[in-house]
């Protein structure tokens, strides 16, 4: 169990950084075309990758093995 929620914890960290450069870089690619829509998008993308990562985070401290 504790081997499933460190494992669980590393793969949420990494796909939730993963969403977050995709979003900085969506948001970006809004910022120079001016489209207000990507800017959204990408911000959203962002926040989403930040929550999954942070939920990863929260996961490796619940295991008592670390």
């Amino acid at each position: 169990m504790a081997d499933d929620l460190e494992r669980d914890g590393l793969e949420n960290q990494v796909k939730g950084s993963a969403k977050e450069v995709g979003g900085k870089v969506r948001h970006a690619a809004g910022d120079l075309t001016g489209d207000t829509s990507e800017q959204l998008k990408g911000k959203a993308k962002e926040m989403e990758g930040k929550a999954q990562r942070k939920i990863g985070q929260a996961e490796e401290d619940l295991d008592p093995d670390t």
